[in-house]
């Protein structure tokens, strides 16, 4: 299975309308939908904020431009809320993936998805 098929099936869900995987280390995307494009500096504040989330709590999390308020941040999962939609970053050993939700979904339907992709992920050795 290509990495474009664990971001086409987090969207096939409809609890995403957007996903992209990138290294762990956020130099490469590995996969993405389409239009969904995030800038350096915002991949780099995802990262680093696995290590540090205090500025992540501070400033928030920025995704295609927009912020949006960390309501979650630890060494694996960061997420982001801003009015009714929002966005969720799953490390795995090797990954990031990255996903938002659109207003009207539920953002604990939405975060069991994408858990359980990091969980199958790493059981599978990234």
């Amino acid at each position: 299975m290509s990495w474009n098929a664990y971001t086409d099936n987090l969207t096939a869900t409809g609890k995403f309308d957007k996903a992209a995987i990138y290294g762990a280390d956020g130099s490469a995307a590995w996969a993405k939908t389409n239009g969904f494009d995030l800038q350096p500096t915002e991949i780099s504040e995802v990262v680093n904020g696995y290590s540090d989330a205090s500025n992540l709590w501070a400033s928030g999390l920025h995704i295609e431009g927009q912020k949006y308020f960390c309501i979650r941040a630890d060494d694996r999962s960061i997420y982001g809320k801003h009015d009714a939609e929002g966005v969720m970053c799953v490390k795995t050993k090797q990954a990031i993936l990255i996903a938002h939700y659109p207003g009207g979904v539920q953002p604990g339907e939405a975060a069991k998805i994408i858990e359980q992709l990091a969980d199958y992920l790493i059981k599978q050795g990234y």
